[in-house]
């Protein structure tokens, strides 16, 4: 059963002004969307989290959405890299990023006089997902979810809008490449954007390219497994070209969140909204 526009659209009533936490995801994109058409382009002020982490394309993204629908939009500076727990990379490192997301945000839903409120929906409960907990500690709101909305609901009610976000792949920040434990870098994360970046200009749709090492691990979908190998000559090229040695296929493809293996859970979900 698809969870009704309507129950979103109240519970934004219940929370009367909100700031977005705007990743130009296809979840922070439709809670944008209706916010502002519920509310008011004055009562939603939508934030990017501006980091070392977000892609310099996914950025462009959220300015590119802001201006097509109207958003009252602007970014928002943050600090993880300037915790060192953040940067040891453990297990909790996206509950540090969300803290961080939220001491930012804080400020801004005060002179707004706002609740901060987050993209997470049905879909994403129950994973290794640290970093809702900690925004949640930190008093952000999850309409989505208490609208009843999974991933399913966000897109068809996001294609049924006309939001050309509705079929967006998934797009985790950038430390999500790196298995835990591995210390995040600049140029770690600069690696990683520019090898993706890379295999997006070849052509290729949803994929990881994780960094391990002098190594880079791609995840692609399956069935693109074997146009990767067909093209294995440019593939190499181009992932090498963004400072790599050696360059390996994952045989099982894509699948979010797979470096959770690690802490024993097998496909796991990776922190998908900044």
């Amino acid at each position: 059963m698809t969870a009704s526009l309507d129950d979103l659209r109240h519970e934004l009533r219940r929370l009367g002004r909100v700031v977005v936490a705007f990743s130009g995801g296809a979840d922070s994109s439709l809670l944008a969307k209706v916010a502002q058409d519920t509310l008011g382009r004055p009562a939603v002020l939508c934030a990017t989290a501006l980091s070392p982490s977000l892609a310099g394309a996914e950025e462009s993204e959220c300015r590119a959405l802001a201006d097509e629908w109207g958003l009252r939009w602007t970014g928002v500076p943050t600090t993880e890299m300037e915790d060192a727990a953040y940067v040891a990379n453990g297990p909790d490192r996206c509950a540090r990023c969300k803290s961080a997301l939220m001491t930012a945000l804080g400020p801004l839903a005060e002179s707004e006089g706002a609740t901060v409120v987050l993209g997470v929906n049905v879909s994403d409960l129950g994973d290794h997902r640290p970093g809702q907990a900690a925004a949640a500690e930190a008093g952000a709101r999850f309409p989505l979810v208490d609208a009843g909305f999974t991933k399913d609901d966000i897109r068809h009610w996001s294609r049924l809008l006309g939001l050309r976000t509705w079929d967006k792949p998934a797009a985790a920040c950038l430390a999500s490449r790196l298995p835990y434990g591995t210390p995040v870098t600049l140029g770690r994360l600069a690696a990683v954007e520019a090898a993706e970046a890379a295999l997006h200009a070849l052509g290729l749709g949803q994929l990881r390219v994780r960094h391990h090492g002098d190594a880079a691990r791609l995840e692609v979908e399956p069935d693109a497994l074997g146009e990767v190998v067909a093209r294995r000559t440019e593939v190499v090229a181009a992932v090498r070209a963004a400072g790599f040695t050696f360059v390996a296929l994952d045989l099982e493809g894509f699948r979010s969140g797979s470096l959770n293996r690690a802490l024993g859970r097998v496909g796991g979900a990776e922190e998908e909204e900044s």
